[in-house]
């Protein structure tokens, strides 16, 4: 199929008057759709929670641990009387 042949097809195919819609097809499209956004910001404000958790468990940790301190070392004795 060309290019002219296929521009003819798509001009046939725009052309042709649309199928009817069903009558109840919105009120079907509104439910969903505002289903899905409220799934959506349920998932979203999760996410959030979960985010600020473990910001807040690792904030937590880190005050009790203190990773970033070196722990005594334990290789040599203490020098004492220099």
């Amino acid at each position: 199929m060309n290019r002219i042949q296929r521009e003819a097809a798509a001009r046939r195919i725009m052309e042709q008057t649309p199928s009817p819609v069903p009558p109840d097809l919105y009120g079907e499209v509104l439910r969903r759709g505002g289903r899905m956004l409220r799934r959506r910001r349920a998932a979203r404000r999760l996410l959030w929670l979960l985010l600020c958790a473990a910001a807040v468990a690792f904030t937590v940790w880190a005050a009790l641990v203190r990773p970033w301190a070196q722990p005594p070392s334990t290789t040599t004795p203490p020098i004492v009387g220099w």
